[in-house]
């Protein structure tokens, strides 16, 4: 039995390395997933040094499955996957049965069993929905057409893992040969149990969650709001195991796509999931602890034909389906780029595997250096897209030519560029009124959710949440926004500016703030124009008094001028337009 002490150190040592090594990948540009892997490697049993409790992180290691899976419903909307279910739907299922059969046969060559070899297979079949949203957002393609279709393959990619987590326990039983009788009924079984499920979560959640969200947002306690989705995503996996048995990550999974048709959404996304992150580290953390050094030259065979598969097989499925449903040459390119890896549902089946004791250790040891070199080489397989553009455009090719419209810098066409608005007291309401009388697009991010209700009510956009998070700046359109305006009273408007530069470093931003000492700071964040308190009443008293004592307009201005250079010493003469009162 595990030590308190021995979680706090496997909790902490963890943590740590993981930092480190992440820190390191991230400065290599590679992913941080494989500092994470790398992270493990170092304080797994197979290592010199320090060596965290296996068992205890493999627990930390359940939840993260769960959180992860709550975060892929926050995050599922059917209508992305409708828009492009022509190309993801049949270029999926073909590149998945492609990408299985080989595993299986590479399996068999190595002596594992058939189960052994579907598990291997189906964990290498499936690709990263966070790498590959991750390299999408570096490369400036996840707006574009290709970064749709990619997407949207790989949302079929993880729904399909969701059923094979469910299906898996029934159909793969270590040293049981069930007649077809048997599995049909046992798949029966199975189906019943998931429908009831759903059906459950559909009816009774979609009645109750946001209800329950709603009371608690009402209470405009962050810290009730963050406890009540922790509590939705834990409890309904938990319930899902223990009243309809099946998998937890079903039902955290659907917990999601509830809280996803809610207002609430982004919200929880920004505020909660950060938890999700911690112990999805965490996972990765204990998949790497699996590996052993010392047995990557015995399993050399095993790990080149599995890497060879990820690498190379499963890219060119891909790019033979995209290519044959007649779709451009870089959407074919995107997409093969983006399966050439494996990542976190890999793991998941990978550990139901080893759970159903199918998988052998051989077998995930391979899957974690595959993991490993998959990942660190899909950046710069990424960064080579253009460069092979360029030099397939010279190139004649029937029906696949480069078309000027799918030049390498254009993005599709999205909604007209809005101003987004952080705050709707008296005066987010008054810029507000401006913008819509003008014509302009307007999006407001609130707090308070009842006014988010009212703004609703009224036709207007609003995104509940706070616009420090990127979750919700993203929900309100920053990628593509002409404009912010920080009117919110109270908040320090750095983390909101700093975030809202860095998704659309092109967008104005106007930025209200309570004292004269911040103006630098807030220009430092990103800030072009910034509006003080402390400076316009200064302004309006000056005014004032002048207008009583029979100054002149030349005379007003005059002192106008006076008190924005008393004021703000630093920024008089420069020429800035950082400060503008």
């Amino acid at each position: 039995m595990p030590h308190n002490l021995d979680l706090i150190l496997t909790l902490t040592g963890g943590l740590t390395a993981a930092l480190v090594f992440g820190l390191f990948t991230q400065a290599l540009r590679l992913s941080p997933i494989v500092g994470y892997l790398l992270a493990g490697v170092v304080i797994g049993p197979f290592t010199p040094g320090f060596i965290a409790h296996a068992e205890i992180a493999e627990q930390l290691a359940e939840i993260g499955v769960i959180l992860l899976m709550f975060g892929v419903g926050l995050h599922f909307h059917l209508h992305e996957l409708l828009a492009v279910k022509n190309v993801a739907i049949p270029g999926a299922i073909v590149q998945i049965t492609i990408a299985t059969l080989l595993g299986v046969g590479l399996s068999h060559w190595a002596g594992m069993s058939l189960s052994a070899g579907l598990v291997l297979g189906l964990a290498i079949s499936v690709a990263s929905t966070v790498v590959l949203l991750r390299m999408l957002t570096d490369s400036n393609r996840l707006h574009t057409n290709a970064g749709h279709v990619a997407v949207g393959w790989l949302v079929v990619e993880d729904i399909f893992t969701v059923f094979v987590l469910v299906l898996l326990p029934v159909l793969v039983k270590p040293g049981q040969t069930q007649s077809g009788t048997e599995i049909a009924l046992a798949l029966g079984i199975a189906t019943l149990k998931v429908g009831a499920l759903v059906a459950f979560t559909a009816i009774v959640g979609k009645r109750v969650i946001p209800k329950l969200l709603e009371h608690v947002a009402l209470t405009r306690s962050r810290e009730l709001f963050t406890l009540t989705v922790l509590v939705l995503a834990l409890g309904i996996a938990l319930g899902s195991a223990k009243l309809f048995g099946v998998s937890m990550a079903l039902g955290a999974f659907l917990a999601g796509m509830v809280v996803a048709q809610s207002d609430f959404s982004s919200r929880a996304a920004s505020e909660a999931l950060p938890m999700r992150d911690a112990f999805a580290v965490l996972f990765f953390v204990s998949m790497g602890m699996l590996f052993d050094p010392t047995r990557l030259m015995s399993d050399i065979g095993l790990t080149l034909g599995t890497v060879a598969i990820v690498l190379v097989a499963k890219p060119l499925a891909a790019f033979g389906v995209v290519v044959l449903l007649k779709r451009p040459l870089r959407v074919a390119l995107v997409v093969a780029v983006a399966l050439a890896q494996v990542g976190e549902f890999s793991f998941m089946l990978a550990t139901v595997g080893r759970q159903l004791g199918v998988l052998p250790v051989e077998a995930t040891q391979v899957l974690v250096i595959s993991a490993i070199i998959s990942i660190t080489l899909n950046s710069f397989l990424f960064r080579g897209i253009e460069p092979l553009l360029k030099w397939l455009s010279g190139r004649r090719l029937p029906g696949h030519s480069l078309a000027p419209s799918e030049a390498p810098s254009e993005v599709m066409a999205s909604e007209e560029p809005t101003t987004i608005v952080v705050g709707y007291g008296p005066v987010g309401r008054t810029l507000t009124r401006l913008l819509r009388e003008n014509h302009i697009g307007v999006v407001v991010i609130e707090m308070n959710y009842q006014t988010v209700q009212q703004l609703q009510a009224q036709r207007i956009r609003a995104v509940h949440g706070d616009a420090a998070h990127s979750e919700i700046l993203l929900q309100a359109g920053m990628a593509s926004a002409r404009s912010l305006i920080f009117t919110a009273s109270g908040t320090p408007p750095e983390a909101v500016i700093r975030m809202a530069k860095e998704l659309n470093p092109q967008a104005i931003v106007l930025a209200r703030s309570s004292y004269v000492a911040d103006a630098e700071q807030l220009r430092s964040a990103g800030a072009h124009i910034i509006v003080t308190a402390e400076a316009e009443v200064a302004l309006a008293m000056t005014e004032r008094v002048l207008v009583g004592l029979g100054a002149t307009p030349e005379q007003l201005d005059r002192e106008r001028s006076r008190v924005r250079r008393s004021l703000f010493p630093a920024l008089s003469g420069s020429g800035s337009t950082a400060l503008e009162t």
